[in-house]
């Protein structure tokens, strides 16, 4: 091996998972957990989007307009503290274990660290594989949330019922509000692109996934330099949560959550839910139990084993 290819080799060697093969999903292996419960509903007028557990209770980042950040009690949703983030109608949030969130700014494309008691801006980013979410042979079609016409909460405007993804673009032709899922389909060149979905933190690195390039990401936030990156197994990738070196991602289109080998990439199991279960978006595992909300307000859970 000549000293060329060897640092080649070397500098290709993290990025090694991206390259991971298609999964054939119905020969996962599927784990059989606890019936889901609906544990509380998030404030009137909220639309949780991101999950992050922590000792002091869990964290919600609301996709509505001020994108505002709740930490609630676990039994009931008690708000035990809530401030408006400078985030672009948000999917994703966690905890660095210190005193700082970090959360994905989905429609402006970026990636926000905040201050834990305040709110403050500490830092913003640019998200690693930003950009319009796009349709591959095979893909199911958007699913929505089986709640929604009974949630008594009422839309957005941004087509809630016909499976929208977070937040909306304005189509200019009509003035129709165009969730992320139908962007590039519906407007064309005018879509403007979404960014990061749930977020994590493990060892100092910040994981996150990316709906439109279908990857999760580590990267050191330090540097901004990505560590490691894998595919997902469809275009609607959601909330992340660890189970030991394990990292599971939900996916609201698939209607489950994956089991990667952070290692490798490789999905090794999947959770199906049911097709009357609220629909996953965020999601944190905490006490062997997986957390998700429907973004339609409601946060639920059920035993992992």
């Amino acid at each position: 091996m000549n000293r060329r290819h060897f640092f080649r080799t070397a500098a290709a060697a993290p990025l090694a998972a991206a390259g991971t093969a298609p999964v054939d999903l119905g020969k996962l292996p599927v784990r059989k957990v606890g019936k889901v419960e609906t544990v509380f509903r998030t404030p009137e007028g909220t639309h949780p989007n991101g999950l992050q557990a922590t000792k002091d209770g869990l964290w919600f980042i609301d996709q509505s307009e001020g994108s505002r950040a709740f930490l609630v009690n676990y039994d009931d949703g008690r708000v035990l503290r809530s401030f408006e983030t400078e985030t672009d109608r948000s999917s994703g949030i966690t905890y660095d274990g210190e005193s700082a969130l970090w959360i994905g700014s989905t429609y402006n494309r970026a990636t926000v660290k905040v201050d834990a008691m305040t709110g403050k801006t500490l830092e913003k980013r640019f998200t690693p594989g930003a950009g319009v979410i796009y349709q591959m042979a095979g893909d199911p079609p958007a699913r929505s949330s089986p709640l929604a016409p009974h949630n008594g909460r009422g839309g957005r405007g941004r087509g809630r019922g016909s499976g929208a993804s977070a937040g909306a673009q304005v189509n200019a032709q009509g003035g129709q509000m165009v969730g992320g899922f139908q962007a590039g389909n519906l407007l064309g060149p005018q879509a403007l692109g979404t960014g990061a979905h749930g977020q994590e933190w493990r060892d100092g690195k910040l994981w996150f996934v990316v709906p439109p390039s279908r990857m999760v990401y580590s990267i050191d936030p330090k540097t901004w330099i990505v560590q490691t990156r894998f595919p997902v197994a469809g275009n609607r990738p959601h909330g992340i949560g660890w189970e030991g070196r394990y990292l599971w991602v939900a996916d609201s289109t698939l209607n489950a959550f994956f089991k990667h080998d952070t290692e490798t990439g490789a999905m090794t199991e999947k959770i199906q839910l049911g097709d009357s279960d609220p629909l996953p978006h965020g999601m944190t595992i905490w006490n062997g139990y997986m957390w998700y909300c429907d973004d339609v307000g409601v946060v639920c859970r059920f035993k992992m084993s």
